[in-house]
């Protein structure tokens, strides 16, 4: 009984001190505690560095197609390099991440090095129009062995692991998404590929910026849909 009293008293003790802090605070005029909102967290376009990062990407591409119209193979690629050069330098200036302006120059240094050994200048986009064939086929071959990139991917970026594999339904809405990417694909490769054998360079600098990000974008909303709708059958049947 005495162990309870005394517990009973530090518990009243303590109630009283908290009021009489809370009154002090008031007295003072402060303002009360609030809970911090939570952070958003970074989506897919912020993360691949927003309006500016879409227009980066776009720039040397732009630019080798440009000065090739008026100055040929050798001056486009000089171009393409300086301007990649002259992103990654600016991104340095104000303290972004570097990561995107190195990969970025070291692809258009790559695809320069072909476009000199080969002295043709649609071979510049030779690298991505055979990265878009494994793309889709990648994304395709996911797909058939029930194992969808698009649920994977997702959910080791989200933490989430492997359990909507478990559910067919959850499964299903990733298979939509991971073929709807591979369609993203294998559309570049067709369209590009088409452009390079007609040797039109200025319609593949178009294509490859039209149908970079943009149509990207537009598959990864998709992306987005499944998950949600993963996330919620998952909930509903206790599995999340």
């Amino acid at each position: 009984m005495e162990s309870k009293h005394l517990s009973f008293l530090e518990t009243k003790s303590e109630a009283q001190g908290v009021r009489a802090a809370q009154g002090v605070r008031a007295a003072q005029g402060a303002q009360p505690v609030r809970p911090t909102a939570p952070q958003r967290r970074p989506s897919v376009f912020d993360q691949a560095g927003g309006t500016r990062g879409v227009v980066y990407s776009a720039l040397p591409v732009l630019a080798f197609v440009v000065v090739h119209n008026f100055r040929g193979i050798k001056a486009s690629l000089i171009a393409a390099v300086a301007v990649a050069v002259a992103i990654g330098i600016e991104r340095l200036v104000r303290k972004e991440s570097v990561q995107p302006a190195i990969g970025g120059v070291f692809g258009v240094a790559l695809a320069a090095g072909i476009v000199w050994f080969t002295g043709s200048a649609k071979d510049y986009f030779l690298i991505g129009i055979w990265a878009s064939l494994a793309g889709a086929v990648l994304f395709l071959l996911s797909v058939l062995v029930r194992w969808p990139l698009a649920g994977v991917l997702w959910n080791v970026a989200t933490g989430k692991g492997s359990v909507w594999r478990t559910d067919k339904r959850s499964r299903l809405y990733y298979d939509v998404a991971t073929l709807v990417l591979a369609a993203v694909f294998g559309a570049r490769f067709a369209v590009q590929q088409y452009f390079y054998a007609t040797d039109q360079v200025g319609s593949l600098g178009f294509a490859k910026v039209a149908m970079g990000f943009p149509l990207l974008a537009l598959a990864l909303l998709v992306v987005a849909w499944a998950a949600r709708r993963s996330n919620k059958r998952l909930a509903a049947i206790g599995a999340a």
